[in-house]
C-alpha cells in the first residue's frame, strides 16, 4: 500500500486514463479523470463505499496515460474497457441481434433487412428497436420504388450478354428488370437516392418528385398512372405524419436520456432528421461500482457515437456533461425540444420495464436481489429490507381501537405472519399512544421468543406516530438496530427519526410501490378486524339487553348461531338444546312478544 501511495503522489494534475492492476498483472479497472492525481487519490480516502474498498484492496500497481482533454480521456477509456474488459468496470451489453436496413454496395444496389453489419462499404441504417419497425419502413420503400430483390451480379458485361431473364417481380410491377437492360443504372440510382433520404427522415425531395410525376401523367391524360403516383404520394405522406415527432425545423440532432436503478442504467438515443425519428436505440449498462448517472451517460454517448459513426453538431441532454465541448449541448426546459427529450426518456423507461419483467419471469431470485438492493439505496438503509413489518391503527371515535401488523418477505406479503392487536392500555382515540403500545408489545414478544426481527419497520402516519414508535424501540433497546420510517398519506412523504425534512420518492418507483402496498395491506387488514370486532360488539350488546340473559349465554349463542338474525329465526326447541328451555323462552318472548312460548 505504501508503494501505491507513492505512485498516487507522483501522478500529474492532467486529464488522462488510469489502470488498476492486481497481483497477477491483470487490469481490474480502467477510469478516466479530468485531474489524474486528485481522481486516483480519492480512491484511498477514508470515505470509501463497500465496493470501492474491495477494489482498492486488490490494487497492486497503477498505470496511467496522459491525454489533452477529458473527452480524449473518455474515448481512450472506452477503447481500453472494450479491449481488456476489466472486472470492476461497467458492463455494456451489445446489440448485435438488432435489425438494420442495408443499402448494398453493388451495381443496382439492393435494399434489405439484416442483423449482420459487414464492413464492405455498404450503407447500414439503424439499429431499429424491433423487426416490425424496420419492416414497416422497408415495405413502404418497396411500395414506392420498384427495386430488385434478386442477388444476381448485374455487371454491364452480364447484362449485355443476355444471360438473365425477367422474373415474376417484373410482371407484377415490383421491379423494372435492370437485369435485361429495361432500366438504366442512372435511373435506378435516382430511386436509391430518394430511398436514402426517406430512411434519414428527409421526405421533401421524394414528395416533390412524386408530385411532379403525377402532374406529368395527368397532363398527358394518363390518369391510371397518375392515380398510382397519387396513391404512393398519400402513402409517403401518411408515413411522414406518423414518424414526425417535432416540428420539421429540428434537424440533425442527437437526443440522450438515462434511467437507472441500483444495479443497471438504461440509456436511450434518438437521432432526429427533418423533424422525424430516423434512429432509436437503447443500451443497458451493468454497474460495478457506485457510478453516477453523469459518468454512465458520458460513457454511453461516446460508445453510441463511435458505433453509429455520428458527427452531429447538436445534442439534447437531461443535464450537463463534461465532454464534447466542440458540440452544441442543449438541456431543454420547454417546447418541442423538451417533449422530444421526454420521449427519449419514455423509451428508456419502457425498455427497463420490459427487461425487469423478463428477469422476473426467467430469474425470480435475481429480480428479488435487485429489488432489495434498490430499496436499500432509495431509503438509505444499512441493510437490505428482506423482512419488513408495517403497522396501522383503526378506530372510529375511539371505539373498539385495534391495530394491525403486516409482514413482507422479499417484497411480497407473508400473510401467515400477519397479526392483530386489541388496544389495551389506551383510553379514547389516541393514535400516538396506540402506536407506542403496539410496537412495544410486538417486539417485546419477538425478543422473548427469540424470533427474527425485521430490517425495516414502516409506520402508517407522520412525525407523531413515528416518534411514538421510536420511544418504544428505545425502551426495548432496539433503536438503531432496526430501521424505522413513517409514511404520510397526503403527499406520500417518507419521514425518518429526528429528521424534519421528509424524503419524496418518485411516484413510479418500485420502492414507493412496495411501501404503499404494505401500508394499504396493513390498513385493509386492520379495518377488516375493526369491523368484525365492532359488528360482534353490536350484536353482543343487543342480546345483552334481554333481561335474564348474561354475557356467557350471549357468547354461547353467537358461537353456535353466528348472528342475531339466525337466533331470531331459530325455533324454541333448538334454542333450548343450547341454553335450556327457560332461557330459550325468554329470548323467544323478547323477539316475538305477540307469541306465547311453550313455557306458559
Amino acid at each position: 500500500m505504501q508503494s501505491i501511495q507513492k505512485i498516487t503522489k507522483t501522478l500529474p494534475n492532467s486529464p488522462g486514463v488510469y489502470q488498476f492492476i492486481d497481483k497477477q498483472g491483470v487490469i481490474i479497472y480502467v477510469g478516466k479523470a479530468k485531474n489524474l492525481k486528485k481522481r486516483v487519490g480519492s480512491y484511498f480516502s477514508k470515505n470509501q463505499t463497500g465496493k470501492t474498498k474491495v477494489l482498492v484492496g486488490k490494487i497492486n500497481d497503477i498505470k496511467h496515460i496522459v491525454v489533452e482533454t477529458e473527452t480524449d480521456a473518455l474515448l481512450l477509456e472506452n477503447t481500453l474497457i472494450k479491449k481488456h474488459q476489466p472486472r470492476y468496470n461497467v458492463l455494456l451489453k451489445d446489440d448485435k441481434t438488432y435489425p438494420w436496413i442495408c443499402i448494398k454496395k453493388e451495381a443496382f444496389p439492393r435494399v434489405f433487412l439484416t442483423r449482420n453489419v459487414i464492413k464492405d462499404g455498404s450503407e447500414y441504417y439503424g439499429p431499429y428497436p424491433s423487426v416490425k419497425t424496420a419492416r414497416t419502413l422497408l415495405d413502404l420503400i418497396h411500395q414506392l420504388y420498384p427495386i430488385r430483390s434478386c442477388k444476381l451480379n448485374l455487371s454491364p458485361k452480364n447484362i449485355q450478354s443476355g444471360k438473365f431473364e425477367v422474373c415474376l417481380d417484373y410482371h407484377i410491377g415490383l421491379c423494372k428488370a435492370p437485369c435485361v437492360g429495361y432500366q438504366s443504372e442512372d435511373d435506378y440510382l435516382k430511386s436509391i437516392k430518394q430511398i436514402r433520404n426517406i430512411i434519414k427522415g428527409n421526405f421533401k425531395e421524394a414528395l416533390r418528385f412524386f408530385e411532379r410525376e403525377m402532374k406529368k401523367f395527368a397532363e398527358k391524360l394518363e390518369f391510371e398512372k397518375a392515380q398510382e403516383i397519387k396513391e404512393k404520394l398519400e402513402s409517403l405522406a401518411n408515413y411522414q405524419a406518423r414518424s414526425t415527432v417535432v416540428n420539421p425545423s429540428i434537424n440533425n440532432v442527437e437526443v440522450y436520456s438515462i434511467v437507472s436503478d441500483a444495479t443497471t442504467a438504461y440509456i436511450n438515443f434518438l437521432q432526429i432528421g427533418h423533424g422525424a425519428i430516423i434512429r432509436s436505440h437503447t443500451i443497458e449498462m451493468k454497474k460495478k461500482l457506485e457510478e453516477t448517472d453523469k459518468e454512465l451517460l458520458e460513457l454511453a454517448i461516446v460508445e453510441i457515437r463511435q458505433r453509429f459513426d455520428l458527427n452531429t453538431k447538436e445534442i439534447y441532454l437531461p443535464f450537463e456533461i463534461d465532454i464534447l465541448n466542440d458540440i452544441k449541448k442543449t438541456i431543454p426546459k420547454i417546447g418541442d425540444k423538451k417533449r422530444i427529450l421526454e420521449l427519449s426518456r419514455r423509451n428508456a423507461v419502457y425498455y427497463r420495464l420490459e427487461k425487469l419483467k423478463q428477469m422476473q419471469l426467467t430469474d425470480p431470485d435475481k429480480h428479488v436481489n435487485r429489488l432489495m438492493k434498490q430499496m436499500q439505496q432509495d431509503l438509505r438503509l444499512p441493510a437490505e429490507p428482506r423482512h419488513i413489518e408495517c403497522f396501522d391503527n383503526s378506530n372510529i371515535q375511539g371505539t373498539n381501537p385495534v391495530a394491525a401488523c403486516v409482514v413482507f418477505k422479499n417484497g411480497k406479503p407473508a400473510k401467515k405472519e400477519y397479526r392483530h392487536f386489541n388496544i389495551k392500555t389506551v383510553v379514547g382515540p389516541d393514535d400516538f399512544a396506540s402506536m407506542a403500545e403496539v410496537i412495544e408489545r410486538r417486539y417485546k414478544r419477538l425478543l422473548n421468543e427469540q424470533k427474527e426481527l425485521p430490517q425495516l419497520i414502516i409506520v402508517d402516519g407522520g412525525k407523531g406516530q413515528l416518534s411514538s414508535a421510536v420511544k418504544s424501540l428505545k425502551k426495548l433497546g432496539l433503536y438503531g438496530k432496526i430501521s424505522i420510517i413513517g409514511i404520510a398519506k397526503r403527499l406520500e412523504e417518507i419521514y425518518y427519526p429526528n429528521d424534519p425534512v421528509p424524503l419524496y420518492l418518485d411516484k413510479k418507483s418500485e420502492t414507493l410501490r412496495i411501501i404503499q402496498k404494505a401500508r394499504d395491506e396493513a390498513h385493509r387488514f386492520g379495518i377488516t378486524f375493526h369491523r368484525k370486532k365492532r359488528r360482534n360488539s353490536t350484536l353482543q350488546s343487543e342480546l345483552e339487553l334481554i333481561p335474564g340473559i348474561g354475557p356467557k349465554t350471549v357468547l354461547e349463542l353467537l358461537k353456535h348461531f353466528k348472528s342475531v338474525q339466525r337466533i331470531k329465526n331459530t325455533p324454541e326447541n333448538q334454542l333450548a338444546e343450547i341454553i335450556g328451555k327457560h332461557k330459550a323462552g325468554i329470548i323467544l318472548k323478547w323477539f316475538n312478544p305477540e307469541e306465547k312460548s311453550s313455557e306458559k
